[in-house]
């Protein structure tokens, strides 16, 4: 039970200082989401070019900015970004949030990309978006310094994510739950 209340602190920590309640109006929030996405997909195609097909390929996208703290025996990840469907189709702003048990230390900035092959998978993203994973990385990175350890993975029909570090220092082995889901003040 403790370690519930450790992963809860440390999750409205993470969404307070990311930015979630900033104040600011709407209109500046989505502008600084697409702004975030367009950098995304801009070092995924960098460091993942044949990524760039596959998403113009795709049914659509989406993109998220998250900071992730292993603190031990618990982690928690927050983040912010935006789905979109590709040809001039809709843009869902959404939210995501993670905590996790296992082994870790280190704080890391990093951002993830879904590519969708159909409707089918998008629509269940958006509405449902639940994923529970295990993962292991290791990150040592700061701006250009410095790498990272992730991949590219099919994790459902339809679906497969991309997982970037900018920067970070940070080691772990954990069992994470994680939640996308769309933003009720920006949709």
């Amino acid at each position: 039970m403790k370690q519930l209340k450790i992963i809860t602190a440390l999750l409205f920590a993470l969404l307070m200082f990311s930015g979630f309640w900033s104040g600011e109006s709407h209109a500046t929030l989505k502008k600084e989401r697409v702004e975030a996405s367009q950098e995304t997909l801009w070092l995924l195609y960098k460091y993942a070019p044949e990524a760039k097909e596959m998403i113009a390929n795709s049914y659509g996208y989406a993109t998220f900015s998250n900071l992730g703290l292993n603190l031990f025996f618990v982690s928690a990840e927050g983040g912010k970004g935006l789905a979109k469907v590709n040809d001039g189709g809709k843009t869902v702003y959404m939210n995501m949030a993670s905590g996790g048990l296992g082994l870790g230390l280190g704080v890391k900035d990093f951002r993830i990309i879904f590519l969708f092959e159909d409707k089918k998978a998008f629509d269940s993203f958006v509405e449902h978006g639940w994923e529970a994973n295990a993962q292991a990385d290791a990150a040592a990175k700061v701006g250009s310094d410095g790498g990272a350890l992730n991949a590219a993975v099919t994790v459902a029909p339809g679906m497969r994510i991309y997982k970037l570090t900018q920067n970070g220092l940070a080691i772990q082995a954990t069992i994470q739950g994680t939640k996308y889901w769309a933003d009720g003040d920006l949709n």
